[in-house]
């Protein structure tokens, strides 16, 4: 659950059943107390603060260019197309897909829903 560079979990508090934990992006999940952690942070910290300085060093793991759907053709994007330098266009931010980009994206029949007892904004989730 938590494996980047620097980062690390707290134990929140133990239910009768349940061990709450609270992971890096703020939210609450509920774990089975026989589950395994390791104790500690996971190390490199300081690997948000590298600097790539060129394109090359990025590319050369692999991650290709990212191009803003404003800047496509209409037949590319949803965003796309346009006289000169215009918007989005829409309510709402699209995918490249056509599907929602912002807000409440998360399914509501997801099978983790049922672990999580407080939402990374604060809303706590009642059952």
């Amino acid at each position: 659950m938590v494996k980047g560079a620097g980062t690390a979990a707290v134990v929140f508090g133990k239910e009768d059943l349940w061990v709450l934990v609270k992971l890096p992006s703020g939210e609450i999940r509920r774990f089975d107390p026989e589950c395994l952690a390791e104790v500690g942070q996971v190390g490199n910290v300081d690997a948000k603060n590298e600097v790539i300085h060129k394109a090359g060093r990025i590319r050369h793991t692999g991650v290709r260019p990212s191009v803003r759907g404003v800047a496509m053709n209409p037949h590319s994007h949803p965003h796309g197309g346009g006289e000169g330098r215009s918007g989005v266009g829409l309510k709402y931010q699209k995918t490249v897909y056509g599907k929602r980009a912002v807000g409440k994206t998360r399914d509501k029949k997801r099978y983790s829903n049922r672990v999580i007892v407080q939402r990374r904004g604060g809303r706590v989730l009642t059952k």
